[in-house]
């Protein structure tokens, strides 16, 4: 499966679930490969900050922030059970392109109205990609989430109007995420971040129970 998260609105956690859930799936004995399609190239900086804090690979991170993407992730799913694709934001012809690549696409968003107004261009997009790819998936997640606020569950209850809808998993605001991308790890890498390696794996859980759509060949 490709799994493409993308958003044209920046700051909203992106790369940070990329990682996440290639990890996740790694941890549970996949194949996995992240394409860090962002030119900023936020998931390479953590793959050689791993490297320099001597960790072991837990999957393939490779750079194609190109808008060839399309034609070359279903090359790279022959060889893995799972690629993710951490997006880039506002570049067209890059988030098009990520966009005909995937299988699913996922939107992460915070719970804010901003986020729910910028992701208008995001769906005009996702519906432009149907007319060439009319099985595929997409999903709002709600990411960078405080515990039990109202502007949290209004988000969702916005959302959950929209198509597409929005998963029932949601990833907290937790600093153990921000400890873990400073040191080239995953939160499950980290004493005392049993939560946020948990909200991750119901995640990933959740994900599974999604319908495959079968790639035209």
């Amino acid at each position: 499966m490709i799994v493409a998260l993308l958003n044209q609105k920046g700051g909203v956690g992106k790369t940070t679930l990329a990682l996440h859930l290639a990890g996740e799936w790694a941890g549970r004995g996949q194949r996995v490969t992240l394409v860090d399609a962002d030119p900023q190239g936020s998931a390479l900086d953590w793959s050689e900050q791993r490297g320099h804090e001597g960790l072991p690979r837990v999957f393939g991170v490779i750079g194609l922030a190109r808008d060839t993407l399309h034609r070359e992730a279903p090359e790279l799913s022959r060889q893995a059970d799972h690629v993710v694709i951490d997006g880039p934001p506002r570049v067209a012809g890059l988030m098009r392109s990520a966009l005909l690549a995937a299988d699913l696409v996922l939107i992460p968003v915070q719970p804010s109205p901003f986020d729910g107004w910028a992701s208008a261009e995001m769906l005009s997009l996702i519906a432009e990609a149907r007319i060439y790819r009319p099985d595929l998936l997409s999903r709002f997640v709600l990411n960078r989430c405080a515990a039990r606020t109202i502007l949290g569950r209004e988000t969702a209850a916005a959302l959950a109007d929209h198509d597409p809808p929005v998963l029932a998993s949601r990833i907290g605001q937790r600093v153990a995420f921000a400890s873990a991308a400073q040191t080239g790890r995953l939160v499950h890498e980290l004493d005392g971040a049993t939560s946020a390696a948990d909200e991750i794996a119901a995640l990933v859980d959740e994900i599974e129970r999604l319908p495959r759509t079968r790639r035209a060949s």
